[in-house]
């Protein structure tokens, strides 16, 4: 018979030696779907204020929610989610989230003390949880108190600024990130991950990231269905399926491979730090700033972009490709020249595509998006690509 105990666990453990033989659970990617909504809030925050300002402060806002998504991706990489207690802490976290999203827009405005508190209980709820689930490993146990400490001074700072407004409330904003990402420099050889159950949730979220941009063609339904219109959709979706094949053809199955062959401790850790939790923001962010800009192009698929709208469009594909530059750089000490090339030529664009028609600048970052890809697939990756891709095992560049 089962041990009535062990049967009836309520409350979280470590339970890494279990992860290792699991893939992302169910629950898992529903907890994820409400940070999408977050992400989708973002979008529409700078689509309310398409001006510099807007912009930086939907930024901020989305660095916030993505670090309250990766410490999340850290935890449930070593408890079980779906365990006992753990799956209704998650769910009761999922109706904080939904309440930061709706606040999101006002995030800087009358809703600023609402996303705090909110927020605030997102992110403890994961102290909570890693609180618990670490009570029979005291080093474990010491580095989450830290990073406990670390959480409640960057929620303070919100609080704090969502009494000031301008700058202040800006700056408040700045300190508490950098105090929240800092984090992950302390005591990172006392944590723990399952390095495939940790690639594959990265994965995940750059597929529902790349939803939220799909989303973001819906706006489209609201218009006439002209030929201009209907191309632009059409485009969209080719930008889309670009971005997912510059990361999912190669990139990230390289990353996993990489991350599994680091040794255990700090190096995995820091490995998994920079190449995950950091380097995978701008990709989000690239993301969610390319879908801004395609929600113009709908709108205004007749008239040239502004400033800020084509910066969206193009300069947010190009903070895309050179988060993939930073992390071949990070991983194999090399630079992407492609990529790197692409993203600066993108850059430079930026003010011719405020002198065509928005058509026209989304033919042309599609027109070069699938340039690169051909060129890569068909010059550079050679057969290394297709052994990756089936699985034949071949020597990683930075992975020793």
């Amino acid at each position: 018979m089962m041990d009535r105990k062990s049967g009836r666990r309520r409350l979280p453990r470590l339970s890494a030696e279990l992860r290792q033989r699991q893939s992302v659970r169910p629950l898992e990617l529903f907890f994820d779907l409400v940070f999408v909504l977050g992400f989708t809030q973002c979008t529409a925050l700078m689509a309310a204020d398409p001006t510099w300002a807007g912009i930086g402060r939907g930024v901020l806002v989305l660095a916030m929610v993505w670090w309250a998504w990766v410490c999340y991706a850290w935890l449930t990489s070593v408890i079980e989610p779906e365990e006992g207690a753990v799956r209704l802490v998650m769910f009761g976290v999922m109706a904080a989230l939904l309440v930061v999203a709706y606040t999101i827009p006002e995030a800087f405005g009358d809703r600023a003390l609402g996303f705090a508190l909110t927020y605030g209980l997102v992110r403890w709820g994961h102290v909570a949880l890693f609180v618990l689930a670490s009570r029979g490993d005291p080093v474990m146990r010491r580095s989450v108190l830290g990073f406990a400490i670390g959480t409640s001074i960057a929620i303070g700072l919100l609080l704090w600024a969502s009494f000031l407004g301008g700058g202040a409330q800006v700056a408040l904003w700045l300190m508490a990130i950098l105090i929240d990402w800092g984090d992950g420099f302390f005591g990172v050889g006392n944590w723990r991950l399952v390095p495939a159950h940790f690639a594959e949730r990265h994965n995940l979220i750059i597929i529902l990231a790349l939803g939220e941009s799909v989303i973001a063609l819906g706006v489209g339904v609201d218009l006439g269905l002209t030929a201009p219109v209907i191309a632009a959709a059409v485009l969209g979706i080719g930008m889309a399926s670009a971005l997912w094949w510059v990361y999912f053809d190669v990139v990230a199955l390289v990353t996993e491979r990489r991350l599994m062959a680091a040794t255990p401790g700090r190096e995995r850790n820091a490995l998994a730090r920079d190449s995950y939790s950091y380097l995978h923001f701008p990709m989000v962010a690239g993301i969610v700033l390319g879908a801004l800009g395609m929600e113009a192009t709908l709108a205004h698929v007749g008239t040239p972009l502004d400033t800020v709208h084509a910066f969206a469009l193009l300069g947010g594909t190009a903070i895309y490709l050179l988060a993939h530059v930073g992390l071949r750089l990070r991983n194999a000490r090399t630079v992407n020249v492609e990529r790197l090339g692409l993203a600066v030529l993108l850059f430079a664009l930026i003010p011719v595509a405020t002198r065509v028609d928005a058509l026209y600048a989304v033919v042309a970052l599609n027109v070069l998006l699938w340039a690169m890809i051909a060129f890569e697939t068909l010059y550079v990756y050679d057969e290394r690509r297709y052994q990756l891709r089936h699985d034949i095992e071949i020597e990683i560049p930075g992975s020793r």
